[in-house]
């Protein structure tokens, strides 16, 4: 059985994890399976917007405990387990939607955050556990919380374990929003769509510069943000978007 299904609507690759029977926790096989997938579309032209979701229990409930518990120190710093397949993930150029049911927990929490965009359903349950098995966040947990959430939250759940509930993470910075369990997937496929829409080259350089701006100073970050703007000016698509402005029609865009 595939750890990770994918399908392909239109211009939106889906990817499903896939693990029921261990509530989607992640493994090396699925990370693996995962950054395939994401890499593969990444480099498709006609996929223009991912979406990772997994089931309505859970979006993935931590990393597979049973996989890492036997390991040393020097096994897991040679290793990199899930480390590796993160990295590669967070290379992705094309925009990624998460859309998250049940337990983000732990690991799940972590890729959940690490994703550009978190849809949750009002079923979904965020932490970091990694405190009550002796260990912390080893995948950005204890970094993106609180870039998103501000240090006193960030401490609350690291040290103590807690879950939050989706109106909680909304309220935080965490999701993006919460919609009806029911309409989880309907409402991401939507957001999808609706970026896929516009023009590629300028929605991966808006990417690109949101991400820039956790890793640089304010000015540099201005900097960066106002090259790409000026570079814009040399696509096909800026030119066709500024003309259908003016003249009260749709733009037809043509990602270049």
């Amino acid at each position: 059985m595939s750890t990770v299904l994918t399908k392909i609507d239109g211009p939106v690759g889906i990817a499903t994890l896939n693990r029921p029977e261990a509530l989607n926790a992640l493994n090396n096989e699925l990370l693996d399976a995962l950054a395939d997938a994401l890499e593969g579309w990444d480099s498709d032209p006609d996929v223009r917007v991912m979406i990772v979701t997994g089931s309505q229990k859970a979006f993935a409930a931590g990393a597979d405990i049973k996989e890492m518990a036997p390991k040393s120190f020097s096994q897991m710093h040679a290793e990199n387990p899930f480390g590796r397949q993160m990295d590669r993930v967070l290379r992705i150029k094309k925009p990624i939607i998460a859309a998250v049911a049940g337990f983000a927990l732990g690991g799940g929490c972590e890729l959940a955050m690490a994703l550009d965009i978190l849809i949750a359903a009002d079923t979904a349950k965020f932490g970091q556990p990694e405190i009550t098995l002796g260990v912390m966040p080893g995948l950005g947990g204890s970094q993106r919380t609180p870039l998103a959430m501000g240090k006193a939250k960030a401490m609350d759940l690291c040290l103590t374990g807690r879950m939050m509930d989706a109106a909680e993470a909304e309220a935080a910075g965490v999701a993006a929003r919460v919609v009806p369990a029911e309409m989880l997937m309907d409402e991401a496929l939507k957001a999808a769509r609706k970026i896929a829409a516009q023009s590629l080259p300028a929605v991966m350089m808006i990417k690109e510069a949101i991400n820039r701006a956790y890793e640089m100073p304010l000015s540099q970050g201005l900097a960066f943000e106002r090259r790409a703007f000026h570079a814009l000016f040399s696509t096909h698509d800026q030119k066709e978007g500024m003309a259908a402005f003016a003249e009260k029609r749709k733009a037809a865009f043509r990602n270049e």
